[in-house]
């Protein structure tokens, strides 16, 4: 199942420290420099990624929707917000999606329709990580709680996540 990511294009910029610092010089800047690490980790990643940024400032017609590097970037219409966009976008995609936002209003209705959600810092950790992988090669060093320790206590369905959160940890490790 391909899997396609999502991004509340602004809310990731300002919470990147990088990109903030960018944004804060030339708005301009801290998109391209969002789409350019965003391309980089597509060669690594293969996944489907759109951008959404809030296009307060009218645009024209033509350029609300453009495709960058092989990232998809929509910009929102005149009087409509980058949520509006992006709460349709994981209606319609459902468990395909995976929705990158601090936004708990966001987060919230797209967990609702059964997509996945990750928080903008935790996305920028996981393209750093994949980055670093690809220069470096090889795995990362994985947490002792991540893999199967032979053991004799009993765990038990009680200690077995909920499905929905099975679900959304799946997606989270295809990152």
């Amino acid at each position: 199942m391909p899997l396609h990511i999502i991004i509340d294009g602004y809310n990731l910029i300002r919470q990147s420290k990088p990109l903030s610092a960018l944004d804060l010089t030339d708005l301009q800047l801290g998109r391209e420099a969002l789409v350019d690490q965003l391309a980089a980790y597509k060669k690594i990643k293969r996944h489907k990624i759109t951008v959404v940024f809030d296009g307060s400032h009218s645009l024209p017609a033509s350029l609300q929707r453009d495709k960058v590097k092989g990232i998809t970037i929509i910009f929102s219409r005149q009087g409509q917000q980058a949520d509006d966009v992006i709460k349709k976008m994981a209606r319609r995609e459902k468990e395909q999606a995976l929705i990158v936002s601090s936004d708990l209003d966001i987060l919230r209705f797209a967990e609702s329709q059964g997509a996945g959600i990750i928080h903008s810092p935790e996305f920028e950790e996981k393209m750093s990580m994949a980055a670093y992988m690809a220069i470096k090669g090889g795995h990362p060093k994985t947490d002792e709680r991540d893999g199967w320790k032979p053991t004799t206590k009993k765990k038990g369905p009680k200690r077995r996540l909920s499905k929905k959160r099975r679900k959304q940890n799946t997606k989270i490790k295809k990152l």
